[in-house]
C-alpha cells in the first residue's frame, strides 16, 4: 500500500491553489 500525502500551505490562492488542484486531480491527498 502507497500513500500519496502533500502539505501545501497558502492554498487559498495562486500558486497555492493551482498546486492543490493539480495534486487533488492526481489522486494526492
Amino acid at each position: 500500500m502507497s500513500r500519496k500525502v502533500a502539505l501545501i500551505t497558502g492554498a487559498a490562492s495562486g500558486i497555492g491553489q493551482a498546486l492543490a488542484v493539480a495534486y487533488a486531480r492526481n489522486g494526492v491527498a
